[in-house]
């Protein structure tokens, strides 16, 4: 099976990446940056956000080889950069829309990587798929995927092109230390903490579902195979662990795999557009994908302080 994944030098696209080739499976790649993790797998340098036309064989006359799916990982992800320039949301829909079209004239399957960020900041604690209410979107990103979801569902109708979406949350582990790229809370604090520095916290309550990335990737790879051979197909999925945590927890946890006493500071939340509670329900993941995460928050975070350690000894020889 050849898999083309978008977005493909990134955290998530990595690591699936490299389970497919681990799997047996060929992969080949698109992103808009160089893979700087690995050279195991092919891929070409593409901006799928520009203006196309030509989808034959590949998009905007850029060759493809022909995959049996499609996941689509590419996008702008940083919720608070998208705040401040809101047209990277413009570009996350486009690139959905180009990626799609591509699907439709090969009449590849797709599967597109959503977010928690669609339920809005819940007060009501319902994160069931069918309950995503997007009076409630808090951010230009959140907008993009509520966006790009709502493509996905009106080409199959349209044009009978299959699809899986999956509602990530807060996916960390391997390949998502490069914080000067894209600052993520958990390598930040990982770093911060290993150099001696304080940490802080914007909300005490504040209390996410965070999914150590072979969880996020187990996941994936159970859609693929089942959307392929035609199991399972036009279904919505959150993955996730399933389990809520604050942030202060998770800081005092990576205190804990370090073995330090670090300094926590907490303050109220102010930044626009962030989610402040979220749980996901994992239950249709479970019964359709046979999806059951591994991975709880404090194994996850001893694996994560102890590869970031294992990489910049690595980096200094």
């Amino acid at each position: 099976m050849l898999v083309l994944i978008t977005g493909s030098s990134g955290q998530i696209g990595t690591n699936l990446a490299l389970r497919l080739l681990a799997d047996g499976h060929e992969v080949f790649g698109v992103d808009q940056r160089v893979n700087t993790w690995t050279k195991a797998f092919e891929y070409v340098i593409q901006d799928l956000g520009a203006p196309y036309r030509d989808f034959q064989g590949g998009i905007g006359g850029v060759p493809y080889p022909k995959p049996d799916v499609v996941v689509h990982l590419a996008a702008n992800a940083k919720v608070h950069e998208l705040v401040t320039y809101p047209h990277r949301a413009l570009e996350n829909v486009m690139t959905t829309y180009n990626v799609l079209e591509y699907c439709r004239h090969q009449q590849v399957p797709i599967i597109f990587s959503s977010s928690r960020e669609v339920y809005g900041d819940i007060h009501r604690y319902l994160t069931e798929e069918a309950q995503a209410d997007f009076v409630y979107t808090e951010s230009p990103y959140s907008a993009s995927k509520i966006s790009g979801e709502a493509f996905i569902y009106s080409y199959a109708r349209c044009y009978n092109l299959p699809y899986l979406v999956f509602r990530f949350s807060n996916v960390y582990g391997r390949y998502d230390n490069d914080i000067e790229r894209m600052e993520r809370v958990i390598p930040l604090f990982i770093r911060r903490m290993r150099d001696g520095q304080p940490v802080t916290v914007f909300g005490r309550e504040k209390t996410l579902d965070f999914t150590y990335v072979d969880d996020c990737v187990d996941g994936i790879v159970r859609g693929i195979e089942r959307i392929v051979s035609g199991q399972v197909a036009n279904q919505t999925f959150n993955l996730a662990y399933g389990e809520g945590n604050t942030l202060v927890r998770m800081a005092e946890l990576i205190a804990e795999a370090l073995q330090i006493e670090a300094t926590i500071n907490v303050q109220p939340s102010k930044l626009a557009g962030e989610v402040t509670y979220y749980v996901a329900n994992i239950g249709r993941a479970r019964q359709l994908l046979g999806y059951t995460p591994q991975v709880a928050l404090a194994d996850g975070l001893r694996r994560a302080v102890a590869w970031n350690i294992a990489w910049d000894e690595e980096q200094r020889r």
